[in-house]
Formats: structure tokens, sequence, C-alpha cells
């Protein structure tokens, strides 16, 4: 590992590469769990992280693969840690699928939503009806997310509506949600790998990252391009990955679920690698001085 957690890769293998390609960037789209704060504690770094970039004059934005709680909710949850943040600067797997859906698949207005009482919310604000544990109340389709509410039944309905061959979204891939507590959050990935082992489907669409769509929402809500944009995260198949099939530049902080070993064995090769983001921010202020 060289200077400030840099690696080589393939698309950045010099450090002069390095440099050239940070003093470029105009814009951060920042993970939440695992890279700014882990479950409920905030990171000590991350405000000052923000405040700084702020003067680099790197604007940045949230985007979470974590659809279980509204935008609302997540501009409460980061005002409550000291982080003062609007709408324009979240994006959640649950809105790129609210937008999927109204993209691409504009007659689908009734929806079994398999998630928690606040993503639901969120969908019914768009528009759209949210269906009953109950065989007589036919979606339109189904859509399973991170469902810390899940219960039983819920969970049987949609593996029956699955079953049923009705258009089938999953918000997001990912298997665990990070967490500073001594227990496993089961995420999104887990749950419709549970329906794909009860049905034999697996989800017609994964919205969130490393689906492209996600980062390619941010590039066009800030009109920029995938080289003047760093996607950073804590995890490689999800952050580091999606940035890549953006052709954005990944990051991989240290900070979460992702370890050098997990790095060594992985076929994904994130453009640089951090402890966390103090030490991206030292990268970012070092390409500035060297303009």
């Amino acid at each position: 590992m060289k200077e400030y957690g840099y690696i080589d890769s393939s698309r950045l293998n010099t450090t002069d590469k390095l440099y050239n390609c940070l003093k470029d960037i105009k814009h951060i789209a920042l993970d939440m769990d695992g890279t700014i704060y882990n479950g409920s504690t905030l990171f000590p770094f991350t405000i000052p992280f923000l405040h700084n970039l702020k003067e680099m004059g790197i604007s940045y934005s949230f985007l979470t693969n974590n659809p279980s709680k509204s935008t609302a909710d997540y501009l409460l949850h980061l005002s409550k840690m000291g982080i003062t943040a609007d709408k324009e600067e979240m994006y959640t797997s649950a809105q790129a699928t609210i937008e999927y859906i109204k993209t691409s698949m504009p007659n689908a207005k009734r929806l079994f939503l398999l998630g928690t009482p606040s993503m639901i919310s969120e969908f019914e604000e768009a528009g759209f009806i949210s269906t009953a544990d109950d065989e007589n109340d036919v979606p339109d389709a189904v859509v399973v997310a991170f469902d810390m509410s899940l219960t039983y039944s819920r969970l049987c309905r949609a593996s029956w509506w699955v079953s049923q061959r009705i258009p089938y979204i999953a918000t997001n891939p990912d298997r665990v949600c990070p967490t500073d507590k001594k227990v496993i959050l089961v995420d999104c990935g887990a749950i419709y790998t549970c329906i794909e082992y009860a049905t034999g489907r697996f989800p017609d669409v994964v919205i969130g990252k490393p689906n492209p769509g996600m980062l390619q929402g941010i590039l066009k809500r800030y009109e920029l391009q995938p080289s003047e944009v760093l996607m950073v995260g804590d995890r490689i198949y999800t952050d580091v990955k999606m940035a890549h099939n953006a052709g954005a530049i990944g990051v991989l902080v240290l900070s979460g679920e992702t370890t050098m070993d997990i790095v060594n064995q992985s076929e994904t090769v994130p453009d640089i690698i951090a402890n966390n983001l103090a030490e991206l921010e030292a990268m970012l202020l070092k390409a500035k001085i060297r303009l």
C-alpha cells in the first residue's frame, strides 16, 4: 500500500495519475453506513471532512442502498448527528426504485411492498397504492426491500405473488446492513435470496448499487461527467463496482465492512483505498496543493 492508503490498479497505477484524477473532482457521492457513520455512531472525522469539501469547492451528496428510511427520515437522522443536509443532497435506493417504476413500468400503480412503514409512506407519497396482505388484493408489482419490520405472513405473501410471475423488483443487493451492535442485520439481498429459494425466482431487476442507475441519477442531478465524481463507500461489491459501472472513480474506505483480506480476494479492484474519510481528505488537499 502506498501513501494515504492508495494502491496500484489498472486505472490509476501511478501517484501522478492519482493526483491528476483528484484535482478534477467536483463532486463526491458518499455511502452512509460504514462510511460517514457506523450504525448510530458518527465517525469523528465526518463533519470536518464535509466542511473541508466545501472549502475546496467540492459538492457532495449522500447515496445509500438502505431504503428503510424515507428521505425526510434520513435528513432528520443526519440532523441529529450534527449534519445539515437538504433533500437534493439525499438519494436512496427507494427513490431510485420509484423513478425506475415510473419510467419503465408506468402502468404499475398497485404495489405489494415488503419494506418498513417509513419506506412504504415514501412510495405512497409518490402516488403508489400499497396493497394489503390479502389474496384478493392483487398488486401490479412486488417490491422487496430491507424490511426491519418483516413479518412471516408478509414474507409468505410476497413469495406467493412472486411465484405467480407478477413483476418483481428488489431495491438493493446488500446481504447485511452495517451496525455497531452485536447482531446481524439481515438486508434485502438475504431476504430476496429466501424468496428465491422458496419460489425459484430471482428479482427481475435489482435497483441499488452496483446498478449504475443510482450514480447516473446523481450525475444528472448535478450535471456532471463521470470523471468528475468520486463514489466513496465501504463495500467493493456495491460502492466500487457501481462507480466502475458508471465510469466514475471508485474509492474504498476501510471504516466499514471491507478488510484488506477481502480486497486481496476481490476481482473488482478499487481505484483508491483509504482507511477512512480523513485519509481521503488528505489526498484531496494534496491534489489541490499540486495544482
